[in-house]
């Protein structure tokens, strides 16, 4: 909108004023003209259009304007030789196109259409559809008054966004409401489709035998990219949903155009369930916003076109080129970070709940609880709660080398940091480091049953630090002072537990070196296998921080 204002005013003639019910323009000479809005059909995504009844102040004309997508308005103008042609030459140079028309009415046309259109607003029963038809009624024989191309630019380093995609083993698919040949310029410019890249245009079908021999064609072609229209598509997932969504997932690109909003939100959701992947949605307008909120992960970018996708999305940007970045680092972070923690949170607690049990089976089973009031709060929260959170804080290689290689993010795809055997190598860890501390603490208590729950709590604390400095991969200074403030916390608060714990046994050497012990024996087998790993079979980011 703002460019063709801009142009107009290049040529002399100039937007001075614009409300609700008014528009004053000036003329290339100097004069001002003034008109009356009457109406006004706003754009939407199903009309692809939009008008306005104007009245001229100074002869009093009444002119209905109306612009909008070359599909629609050419069953509307009137007859003419040159619209298609020109609007596939403005298309296939990569731009925006509108055909704008008008039609003059009479005092008593107008008349007539406003009663009917006032009767059609005030209908309770199908109004909307009362409404498209009394307008449709105007929207006749027009007069074709010209075609407009605005350049729709890229932002900066698409491109190489695009490809830092393609290299961590995302496939990108693009879904846009452009005619065929503008979608295919910008798949082009945007180097979704290489050069060298065969593409395959998918002919336009109407019914079931046309689809059917259109997508034996398509399956005859190798690694070549697949442009399909909306209506095309449409018709193929009507009659071979499987296998269409079967041929277009083995494509390297797909590019379908003419898509309504309705339809996007279709593609991610038969995306999701033909394939079973994650779908991330990237969109800057409001006909986005359906298939943002059918994504998994629904990412607006604040553009032009207001911030509609950008409030309805999980994440909002402000340019194309930092998704790389929101993926590569943000994402590949958090999901790492969120598998260390989740797991590190059921070993803790499992842990507790091994020693509970072994204790209660040396005893016969007795309803004893092991560890009583502030222990076992204090075990949950203050005693070990700031170590593994700060598991946050945890990565393995710098943003820098993350962005560098993203093919580092292709190894998340397979699922190894959460999994039912990372899952299960963490419950044998719980089961293992809670039966050792229990029996060591059984094993090498005195005579008292405090003893063991000083030893065993103390070791259970002291198991749990040292186990989170085995996770980490590399330190923050946060992470060195969670961890000190824990111990801190617990030294400073066996002040207050002298009725679970003896406090003048914990000031003997005995204490000590059977805490020590114990601690070893749990910890340190796994500290081992963490050297051994790392030395025999490394990480495959490893060679990029050494």
């Amino acid at each position: 909108q703002v460019a063709l204002v801009q142009w107009t005013e290049s040529v002399g003639l100039t937007l001075v004023g614009r409300d609700q019910s008014s528009v004053q323009l000036r003329s290339p000479g100097g004069h001002i003209l003034n008109f009356t809005i009457l109406q006004i059909f706003p754009f939407t995504y199903e009309s692809k259009r939009m008008g306005i009844i104007v009245r001229d102040e100074s002869t009093g004309e009444i002119t209905f304007y109306m612009k909008g997508a070359d599909v629609v308005m050419a069953g509307i103008v009137q007859y003419n030789d040159w619209l298609e042609e020109e609007c596939g030459n403005m298309a296939r140079e990569g731009l925006r196109v509108l055909v704008v028309a008008k039609k003059s009415l009479t005092e008593e046309q107008y008349q007539d259409f406003e009663a009917r259109y006032v009767q059609a607003k005030l209908s309770v029963h199908d109004r909307s559809l009362k409404v498209a038809t009394v307008i449709e009624s105007l929207e006749m024989e027009m007069e074709l008054l010209c075609l407009t191309g605005v350049e729709d630019q890229l932002q900066t380093d698409v491109r190489p966004t695009l490809e830092t995609l393609r290299n961590a083993g995302i496939k990108v698919w693009m879904l846009t409401g452009d005619k065929l040949e503008t979608a295919t310029c910008t798949a082009k410019n945007a180097h979704l489709v290489t050069r060298t890249q065969d593409i395959h245009i998918f002919r336009l079908v109407t019914n079931r035998g046309e689809a059917h021999l259109e997508l034996n064609a398509f399956r005859r072609k190798h690694d070549c990219a697949l442009v399909i229209s909306g209506d095309s598509l449409e018709v193929c997932l009507k009659y071979y949903e499987y296998e269409f969504m079967e041929l277009a997932c083995q494509c390297p690109a797909v590019v379908c155009c003419r898509c309504a909003p309705t339809q996007k939100a279709q593609i991610v959701r038969l995306l999701q369930e033909r394939t079973g992947k994650l779908t991330c949605a990237v969109g800057d307008g409001g006909n986005d916003v359906s298939m943002i909120q059918e994504a998994d992960c629904g990412v607006g970018v604040e553009g032009k076109e207001g911030k509609q996708a950008s409030l309805a999305a999980d994440f909002s940007i402000t340019q194309f080129k930092h998704l790389g970045r929101l993926l590569m680092v943000h994402g590949r972070n958090s999901y790492k970070r969120s598998a260390a923690l989740s797991q590190f949170v059921i070993h803790r607690s499992l842990c507790i709940s091994t020693m509970q049990a072994v204790f209660s089976s040396v005893f016969y089973f007795a309803s004893v609880p092991l560890y009583q009031g502030f222990l076992i709060i204090g075990y949950s929260t203050i005693y070990t709660m700031f170590p593994v959170f700060s598991l946050v804080l945890d990565k393995d290689v710098k943003s820098e080398v993350a962005m560098l290689y993203p093919e580092l993010y292709k190894d998340l795809l397979k699922g190894r940091p959460l999994s039912y055997k990372t899952f299960l190598i963490w419950v044998l860890i719980s089961i293992y480091q809670g039966s050792i501390i229990m029996y060591g603490a059984l094993l090498l208590f005195e005579s008292e049953f405090v003893h063991i729950v000083a030893i065993s709590f103390t070791s259970l604390i002291l198991t749990e630090l040292l186990m989170v400095a085995l996770t980490i991969q590399t330190w923050h200074w946060l992470m060195i002072v969670a961890e000190l403030l824990s111990l801190s916390c617990y030294i400073a608060s066996l002040v207050f537990l002298h009725e679970f714990i003896d406090v003048y046994f914990i000031a003997t050497l005995s204490f000590l070196w059977k805490v020590t012990v114990i601690t070893l024996v749990s910890c340190l087998p796994l500290y081992v296998l963490k050297y051994l790993r790392r030395r025999f079979s490394p990480p495959s980011y490893s060679k990029l921080t050494s």
